[in-house]
């Protein structure tokens, strides 16, 4: 009796591929499998990948890893990793229930803190923790397409590029407006006249935000008929906006009746400042000019507090790549043992709180304090470099001291 073989590629029946019969025809498993994929391209195979790009990290490990980098904010950062928890879950797993067909509304972020407080920080940890594109792009620089200025659509454009044009990883990749309450309307009232960098942007933000297809010119730039274009889904991009929100605590103390404080104390502190701006509402970011279809799609609220004293010498030394660890390292390739005094940390902190530029601010104070002993350090081998207070107030050099050679 003659061998079973596949009449299109005459491969002989086996245990790892198997043949179906017809009438006096056969087909083994390799060729079903090429036929599938002439007929219908390569759809099963990007199904299963989209099912399975990330490893899912629930809220504790995620707020775990932004404890490493991030010092204090542990309200904003509980929320934070919820919302991105939910969001990749929903991506990943909400077809996983058999026979609910309930969609999940995706969690769009909104960040409110002062300045340097950690806001594009926490976006940028967890995205590079969990490996997915991010761009981020200033609120400011954006104008209704048709103006001169930037158009909203290039921030997709930035984030292709980060996802080194791949389409299907920046259509899960993250999106991160800095400053959105720059472009908040003054007033209530709509304007009349045409507002390129204000109201018009939010709408413009509005059909990106919610999901939609959008046609980008991959190499960025204005759009004209003759490029080519790149369309991007935005249903699953996350997308985080941020900003200080100065003088949105007055607007909440006003809907609270003025008197949130108790009788007579008509001076409120930073702390009572913080705890204000925690009870936001959406009515109050509308009071403050935010259109209220943006502010529908940002669905969760996360509020920073303003960093102290304490929380600025911790971003100092603290966090994996903190700035002072940083500096050791560089040092420590030169043979440089570099010390920085408790009280010479206090001062810096000090100087970054007195010029209001919150943690940011640290590494431009270090850079201004370490230059001269940079520029030196090649010579300094083998020596302990010392950083006082009167080095932060330049009232005093650094200490060098060459380490005692011990005796036989």
């Amino acid at each position: 009796m003659s061998k079973k073989v596949c009449s299109f590629c005459s491969a002989p029946e086996s245990v790892d591929n198997r043949l179906l019969a017809g009438e006096d025809i056969y087909i083994c498993e390799n060729c079903v499998v090429s036929a599938y994929k002439i007929f219908f391209g390569d759809e099963g195979e990007e199904s299963s990948e989209s099912e399975l790009d990330m490893e899912l990290f629930t809220p504790k490990e995620l707020k775990k890893v932004l404890d490493e980098y991030v010092i204090g904010q542990d309200e904003a950062k509980k929320v934070f990793a919820v919302s991105v928890y939910n969001h990749y879950k929903r991506i990943f797993k909400q077809h996983t229930i058999v026979g609910d067909d309930t969609e999940i509304q995706k969690s769009n972020v909104l960040f409110i803190g002062p300045t340097g407080s950690g806001k594009t920080l926490m976006a940028q940890t967890l995205a590079k923790f969990l490996d997915v594109p991010i761009a981020i792009a200033d609120a400011t620089s954006l104008t209704e397409a048709g103006y001169v200025g930037e158009d909203v659509e290039n921030i997709l454009t930035r984030l292709l590029q980060v996802a080194d044009n791949d389409i299907k990883k920046a259509e899960q990749g993250i999106v991160f407006i800095d400053e959105i309450d720059k472009i908040a309307r003054l007033g209530e009232n709509r304007s009349i006249t045409r507002d390129v960098s204000g109201e018009g942007v939010q709408q413009a933000l509005l059909k990106i935000i919610e999901g939609s297809q959008v046609n980008i010119s991959p190499k960025g730039g204005r759009k004209h008929p003759n490029q080519e274009f790149a369309q991007i889904d935005t249903t699953n991009i996350m997308f985080i906006c941020g900003g200080a929100f100065d003088g949105l605590d007055e607007i909440i103390k006003k809907r609270l009746g003025g008197n949130v404080l108790g009788f007579g104390q008509d001076k409120r502190g930073k702390k009572e400042d913080a705890d204000l701006i925690s009870m936001v509402e959406p009515d109050d970011l509308v009071h403050y000019g935010l259109i209220p279809e943006l502010i529908g799609r940002l669905h969760s609220v996360a509020t920073l507090k303003e960093l102290s004293k304490e929380d600025m010498v911790r971003i100092l030394t603290e966090p994996k790549n903190s700035i002072v660890k940083q500096y050791k390292k560089l040092f420590a390739i030169d043979d440089v043992v570099l010390t920085f005094e408790d009280e010479a940390l206090l001062a810096i902190a000090e100087l970054a709180l007195k010029r209001k530029t919150g943690a940011r601010g640290l590494r431009t104070i270090m850079e201004e304090i370490m230059v001269d002993i940079m520029y030196e350090l090649p010579e300094l081998a083998g020596y302990e470099v010392i950083i006082t207070k009167g080095v932060i107030s330049k009232e005093a050099k650094p200490i060098y001291r060459k380490p005692q050679k011990k005796s036989a």
